[in-house]
């Protein structure tokens, strides 16, 4: 029988299930009816069993639920059931009308067919209310069933209506036929029924379902379309469209931008990645047995464990992030790799079908030409679904990145609201800040090319494995070609490395260095030290583009092995395929298979390497975060709360440190309920170190600390957010009014505010800029009175305020009677004043206490403290009525003769001096600072009424309450001058050279390839090894043309881009130190630092890598056209049309992502703000227990980060499956022009679709990198602008160099009538002031505030400059001679201290001009030659930033010891009034006394007693000269306004 021969399949169905004769070798191809049912029904079913878990899985993962009924629904589970009854109608009918009686036997296929069918429909069915219930509006797996089962089943459709026509004929031929066609009739109807169907189910599975009617988060008006988007919408990206059309029409706003999706924000990241953090962070320790370390952070359900553990975990080592993000987002990145994995093989499957067209062009008439289109609808087919694959691989990676920086951003915040002080000082600010904007970015821009670990090898193997079948064993030696390369480049990238770490170490240096450069500008400008500091940074640039030059040198090497690597090793292959046997000969096939394959293996190759350099760097940033996450906490049992002791606030024997030597030891102080302590001591005597330990913020080496209640903090520098006023003082607590106003009068703020132009919502600047100390003081007080808590520690409030403001302030709030009266509180003074009223006094000494008491009890001691009286009364700064307040106490306590003397001096004293700013404690009419008040004891007030406040308030008024300028994102395109401004700074010989390279480049290449052409058609090559050899030859030579060509033209572009990094960098520091000082104070520090961080590294590292890259592209994409229009000419018609769709996707993608990509850096400053805000306000946040709230803000911005970044992700993929999709389209014109347009050179056909299939990649790559180049010009785009700005008057002018080395000999100042203003527009400060002081006379300044005391002193060194009249010293007039002339030949000692990292010498003497000698002297005279001979490093002492390693005090005497060195004629003196104890102040006095004798001392006085030893006294009131006089005269003078201020003083 011939049953037999047939295969299992065949028995089934009863029928044939594959002819080969009917479906191949025909010119009309049909599969059979077998086939059509079995094959073409089962593999979309089995498709949907295989994936039909995903679903499953999209069910769990969803937040949403519920979808309410609807159209789209309903019907589809109409059709679906329509579906169900039709299959189970063909079982039923099949087992009615065929087998059993009937002649027509019933075969398995009848019974199977539909069982399949129904089970399939089934589970689509059942997924129907699921999906319904669980909120999935859209699913994948459906969609491509739906799709797969339509398309296969259109076969069937072509042979049922041809049998059915068959039937007609039979039937009409009026033959009377017994056959009985009823079965056949019924399945034509069932088929088709079936058929429309499922098309409908395809057509209803485009849109996705409605929107679910419970959701996990809020959806909001701007909800992002992608969330409620049907899959076919998802994989092409058109729910993007509107946006990529709003952005093109004009500039996107943030208000444009979508809602976040929930399942990317913090509140979904983190609290996985906390879980897996510690978890990991348990398993490191040894001790199993361990209870787990308390929850360190609790924010909504994220707590993170401190790796660093108690003491004595003993630890395996780091808790390393890596594998707390593997478990926390490896899903997603297995599925990604999932889908690479695919289009890997997708890959590979192109070769094949090239193969097939050109051996279908070489037997062109044989073969008939159905074959040919369908090969090239094949190769358009395999590309766009790689195109689809790969969209989505990318758009996983990318969300896959996002969500690893979201978490590792979020862990460094909450680490850093932790960390130790020990911690704190191994990494300043600026190094922390950096783990957040360089290393967690870094992450992110890994995740996408990670897969190519594994991804990369398995394209090397197949590509090897397809060559073998196409050369055989030659394909070893090109095998051994690219794996010699291999230890090469890693010994080359390891090079990189290094270097790569040092400029990183480098770049660090150099923020931080330009951080306090910034920080410290106006110090730095009234010094006219700018050149020595302007070295500093250009030094250790120097440095950097050192090592970045190294880098380009490898980098070129690099990129020479690997454009000559596919090429070497074509050549070394088939060199050796064509001289190992006589037999071999290249043919067009095996040649152009062989390219295209190694054209694969040029990806993976290329990305190897660079993959390296990525992880290499990645690790470095990993171990730089790991050190940080596991660097040593706060020990949060150090402070116990326990409330069975007596007293709320206790240390007992306590012993502390800073993290090196103890700082404390025998610390007991007890704070009984609703009492006032007050610590006190000299300098440096360890009483704030008291107040930090009670908040646990140092080291405890030994006893108890125990604090019961709510804790309140005023730390001695106060930290001011920048935010309104109110809110600095609610500090996150609601507003409540009555509380609110009663909490600022006792603070003394109304005055203050009444002035500000926005009342308590103006805003202040970073840093609290435009306020001055008191005011910082005062809020940071009232902030603590706010907040309501039970234990209150006041570290020095009242230092920065003036006397009458501060008795106030004791009275209202911190006194017996105050606001805090029922609080338990500790004060830290200077003042004597408030003793008396105070419960108990702790006298510190070398960070021991001496003794203890109350003021009574201390006064009969006479021990420490009544030393410390008695030269506190020395200094003769107090008023009367408190000194006799101080006597009544005294004499009650009887028998202290001694002092009694002192205070009967000290109140002689009183009387004859006296104050300089009179104004009654309730006149709002002075402008800024002290709070309306007097301003007495000088010693304390900061009247920072400097340059920055005055002109910020000015502004403020005009802009309510907005002093920060917001950061300008420009919109619209780049302008051409940018690129000018680029090209111009690398050099015109370097960027035509890099062109001409290229371009002879890509010659070479294309020549190579034609070679090759002619020699595979070359017929007669088979029997002349001569010819053969010659080919070879050339080739080769084709070959080394490229490689040179390759490595100059690398080297041209890399060095051209560092000379101009080079370039940029000095100009913008140049004019960035030469700027006015208004734009300092308008502009935020941040910003600045921004301009020397990010936007120098993208112009160092990223642009030339991209400029590389488009220039090699553009090229090939070039090359390219020309070989596929030489092969097939026709081509140039289709150029046309896909140019233009290239060019209208590219443009609109442009303006989107560019301004996305604005947004998006607009958006992450505040993320670092934000965050190194925290870094310094940490203790107070801490004190104030709103650790949550700060993480919560952090989390917001983070968020809104990512509410810019994930549309210009989005803006990415969108782009890419357009030009993708332009690519295949390429490809498909390419293949079926060489198949339909009769060009019988297989060679050409082979090297044109070759090319075609690369130009995909190409074109992507080409658009990304050029879009990136916009994006990233704009770092070039902000250089620039900031070398536009105003500049201040040249430093150095020819003129200059006459005037004799020591001028001004004599020290005549001369005002005449002399106007100035802050800035354009504003009214005048100063209004006509004339006045002439001779060479050597001491003149005080007095005034109100905002009267222009400090406005005249900047006027003498030009920080602003003359709006009328002039000023001359020594007869010239200060406006004709250069900034730096002037300011280095005047002297002053400024308000605050302000102190640079690095030697205690270059803080003295920057230029290092001056001997050792010389600067012992100047330390001797003052008084800090004992402190600087007692440390190890001497002058080589090295400062931390900010001076922080000094006391205040210290600080303070550096400044008299930098003045004395300059010891130029004229010496400003701003009455230094911070912290300062009064020891270190009078030795301030006395050494200007003494040492300045010859000099012109100009003293802006807050005191009288320093001025009324002065030759005149100029009284200034609203910018004008009221009164101008030696003391006596005026004081002589009843009317004088200088008198009315002593008679106000208690004076006459």
């Amino acid at each position: 029988m011939a049953e037999d021969t047939s295969s299992p399949m065949d028995r089934f169905c009863g029928s044939t299930f594959w002819n080969a004769t009917q479906t191949w070798w025909t010119n009309d191809p049909d599969f059979t009816p077998c086939f059509e049912q079995t094959a073409l029904v089962w593999t979309p079913c089995a498709f949907y069993w295989v994936f039909v878990i995903f679903d499953f899985y999209y069910l769990k993962a969803s937040l949403d639920r519920n979808i309410p009924w609807n159209k789209l629904n309903v019907t589809k589970a109409l059709v679906n059931l329509g579906l169900l009854v039709i299959t189970a109608l063909d079982l039923i009918m099949a087992l009615i009308k065929k087998g059993g009686d009937s002649e027509l036997p019933l075969y398995d296929l009848d019974v199977w067919g539909p069982i399949i069918k129904f089970a399939t429909f089934l589970l689509v069915f059942i997924f129907i209310p699921l999906n319904r219930k669980y909120g999935v509006q859209t699913t994948g797996c459906q969609f491509i069933f739906w799709f797969l089962l339509t398309v296969l089943s259109i076969p069937r459709c072509r042979t049922e209506v041809r049998l059915e026509s068959e039937r007609q004929k039979i039937l009409d031929s009026q033959q009377p036929s017994e056959q009985d066609f009823s079965w056949e009739e019924y399945q034509f109807v069932s088929f088709f029924i079936f058929f429309t169907f499922t098309s409908i189910m395809l057509i209803l599975n485009c849109f996705a379902d409605g929107l679910p009617r419970q959701t996990k988060y809020q959806r909001g008006e701007n909800e992002i379309p992608e969330l409620s988007a049907s899959f076919l919408s998802r994989i092409t990206y058109q729910w993007f469209d509107k946006m990529a059309l709003k952005g093109y029409r004009n500039p996107l706003e943030e208000k444009d931008l979508w809602d976040l999706r929930p399942q990317d924000s913090c509140s979904e990241v983190m609290p996985i990645f906390a879980h897996h953090w510690n978890q990991n962070v348990r398993k490191n320790y040894k001790n199993k047995a361990r209870v787990e370390p308390k929850a360190q952070f609790s924010n909504g359900n994220v707590t993170f464990e401190n790796p660093h553990g108690e003491k004595n975990g003993r630890k395996k080592g780091m808790a390393s992030i890596m594998p707390p993000i593997y478990k926390s987002f490896g899903g997603v990145f297995l599925f990604g790799a999932l889908m690479k994995l695919f289009t890997d093989t997708l890959t590979f499957a192109q070769p094949q079908v090239l193969s097939l067209i050109i051996s279908f062009v070489e037997a062109k008439e044989a073969e008939p030409e159905w074959k040919g289109i369908m090969y090239s609808v094949l190769l358009f087919v395999l590309a766009a679904a790689q195109t689809f694959i790969l969209g989505q691989y990318f758009h996983r990676m990318f969300i896959v990145g996002l969500r690893i920086r979201t978490a590792l951003i979020n862990a460094i915040y909450r680490k850093a609201l932790r960390i130790s002080n020990s911690t704190k000082k191994e990494s300043t600010v600026g190094e922390i800040v950096n783990l957040m904007a360089v290393d967690a970015q870094r992450f992110m821009e890994l995740t996408t090319y990670l897969n190519m670990i594994w991804s990369a090898p398995l394209q090397i193997g197949l590509a090897l494995y397809f060559l073998w079948q196409q050369l055989g064993p030659s394909v070893l030696a090109g095998l051994a070609v690219m794996i010699i390369l291999i230890p090469v480049n890693g010994v080359i990238a390891s090079r990189i490395k290094t270097y790569q770490i040092r400029q990183m170490k480098y770049k660090d240096e150099r923020v931080k260095l330009m951080n306090e450069v910034l920080s410290g500008i106006k110090v730095l400008k009234l010094y006219a030290w700018e050149p020595s500091f302007e070295k500093q940074v250009l030094d250790i640039r120097d440095k950097e583009i050192a090592t970045l030059r190294s880098t380009a040198y490898l980098n070129a090497g690099t990129s020479f092995l690997w454009s000559c690597a596919p090429f070497l090793v074509s050549l070394v292959t088939f060199a050796t395929y064509v001289l190992i046997d006589e037999n071999n000969v290249l043919d067009a096939t095996k040649t152009f298979v062989s390219l295209s394959l190694f054209n694969i293996l040029r990806f993976p190759l290329t990305m190897l390497p660079m993959l390296i350099t990525n992880l290499v760097q990645t690790q470095v940033s990993v171990n730089r975060i790991n050190k940080f996450l596991n660097s040593e906490e706060l020990d949060p049992n150090s402070v116990l709360h326990d409330s069975s002791k007596p007293h709320p606030m206790s240390i007992e024997n306590g012993e502390f440190s800073w993290g090196d030597e103890i700082t404390l030891r025998n610390i007991n102080i007890e704070v009984k309920k609703s009492s006032l302590v007050a610590l006190v001591g000299t300098v440096g005597s360890g009483k704030s170190s008291v107040v930090q330990a009670f908040l646990g913020e140092m080291e405890k080496l030994a006893g108890v600390v125990n604090t019961v209640g709510k804790l309140a903090y005023v730390p001695q520098q106060a930290w001011i957010q920048n935010a309104t006023v109110r809110d600095n003082i609610l500090f996150g607590q609601t507003y409540d009014r009555k509380r609110y106003n009663k909490v600022i009068d006792a603070c003394a703020l109304r005055a203050d505010i009444d002035i500000l132009s926005a009342g308590d919502l103006t805003e202040i600047g970073e840093k609290g800029i435009n306020l001055s100390g008191g005011q910082k003081q005062r809020i940071s007080l009232a902030r603590a009175v706010y907040s309501d808590a039970d234990l209150y520690l006041l570290d020095d409030p009242l230092s920065a305020v003036d006397a009458h403001v501060g008795k106030h302030i004791f009275e209202e709030v911190i006194g017996p009677k105050g606001i805090l009266a029922r609080k338990s509180r500790v004060l830290v003074t200077h003042g004597v004043t408030f003793l008396p009223q105070v419960d108990s006094i702790y006298v510190l000494k070398m960070g021991e206490i001496s003794e203890s008491g109350t003021f009574d009890q201390l006064v009969k001691n006479k021990g420490a403290f009544a030393d410390f009286i008695i030269q506190h009364l020395q200094e003769g700064n107090e008023e009367e009525e408190e000194l006799n307040q101080i006597k009544r106490q005294i004499s009650s306590t009887g028998d202290v003769p001694e002092l009694l003397g002192t205070v009967e001096k000290a109140i002689k004293l009183a009387r004859t001096e006296s104050l300089s700013d009179s104004i009654s404690v309730t006149s709002a009419d002075s402008l800024m600072g002290g709070g309306g008040s007097l301003r007495r004891r000088a010693k304390r007030q900061d009247s920072h009424d400097s340059v920055a406040s005055a002109a910020s308030l000015k502004k403020k008024q005009e802009v309510e309450g907005k002093l920060i300028e917001t950061e300008k994102s420009q919109t619209g395109g780049v302008e051409f001058a940018v690129y000018k401004h680029y090209i111009k700074s690398v050099g015109i010989f370097l960027s035509v050279a890099t062109l001409v390279l290229n371009f002879v480049f890509q010659a070479f290449q294309i020549g190579s390839n034609l070679w090759l052409t002619k020699w595979a058609n070359d017929e007669k090559v088979a029997n002349d090894t001569g010819l053969r050899d010659m080919y070879l030859g050339v080739y080769g030579a084709f070959g080394f043309g490229q490689v040179a060509t390759n490595f100059f033209s690398s080297l041209a572009i890399s060095l051209g881009c560092l000379k101009c990094s080079q370039l940029l960098h000095q100009t913008l520091l140049y004019y960035n130190l030469r700027w006015p000082m208004e734009l300092f104070d308008t502009t935020p520090l941040g910003r600045i630092v921004n301009r020397f961080s990010k936007d120098i590294d993208t112009i160092d590292n990223v642009l030339p890598f991209n400029i590389r890259v488009v220039i090699g592209q553009a090229y090939m994409v070039l090359a390219t056209i020309v070989v596929i229009s030489l092969s097939t000419p026709i081509f140039l018609a289709v150029i046309v049309p896909i140019a233009f769709l290239y060019y209208f996707a590219q443009r609109f993608y442009v303006a989107t992502s560019r301004q996305l990509m604005r947004l998006e850096s607009v958006s992450r400053s505040p993320i670092y703000s934000h965050f190194s805000e925290t870094v310094t306000g940490a203790s107070t946040i801490r004190a104030y227990n709103v650790g949550d709230r700060f993480i919560e803000e952090s989390d917001a911005k983070v968020d809104k980060n990512q509410v810019c970044k994930y549309p210009s992700v989005i803006a990415n993929r969108w782009l890419a499956i357009r030009l993708e999709m332009v690519g295949n389209l390429i490809i498909l014109f390419a293949s079926l022009f060489a198949v339909l347009g009769g060009q019988t050179n297989p060679g050409l056909v082979g090297l044109s679709v070759s090319y075609a299939l690369q130009v995909t990649q190409t074109l992507n790559w080409l658009v990304r990198m050029s879009s990136d180049i916009e994006t990233n010009i704009v770092s070039v785009e902000r250089i620039k602008e900031y070398g536009e700005t105003k500049q201040e008057a040249p430093w150095e002018l020819e003129q200059d160099k006459n005037k004799p080395k020591n001028w001004p000999q004599e020290g005549r100042v001369e005002f005449q009538n002399f106007q100035v203003r802050y800035r354009e527009g504003l009214d005048l400060v100063l209004r006509g002031v004339s006045f002439n002081i001779q060479g050597g006379e001491k003149v005080g300044i007095v005034g109100r505030t905002g009267a222009g005391k400090s406005s005249l002193t900047l006027a003498l060194f030009r920080i602003i400059e003359a709006a009328g009249g002039r000023i001359s010293i020594d007869g010239v007039d200060i406006a004709s001679m250069g900034l730096h002339m002037l300011r280095s030949r005047l002297t002053i000692i400024p308000q605050d201290p302000v102190l640079f990292s690095g030697s205690l010498r270059i803080n003295l003497d920057p230029f290092e001009i001056k001997t050792d000698d010389e600067i012992w002297k100047a330390l001797e005279l003052s008084h800090l030659k004992s402190f600087v001979k007692s440390l190890a490093a001497g002058l080589n002492h090295e400062i931390s930033e900010g001076g922080e390693n000094l006391s205040v005090g210290q600080r303070q005497l550096v400044c008299l010891a930098r003045a004395l060195l300059r010891k130029t004629k004229v010496l400003v003196l701003d009455e230094a009034t911070a912290a300062v104890d009064l020891e270190t102040d009078d030795l301030i006095q006395k050494t200007i006394r003494t040492e300045f004798k010859e000099c012109t001392v100009l003293t802006i006085a807050h005191r009288l007693n320093t001025i009324l030893d002065s030759d005149k006294v100029i009284v200034l009131d609203k910018g004008q000269i009221t009164e101008f006089a030696s003391p006596t005269e005026l004081l002589d003078n009843p009317k004088s306004a200088f008198y009315s201020m002593a008679k106000d003083a208690n004076l006459v």
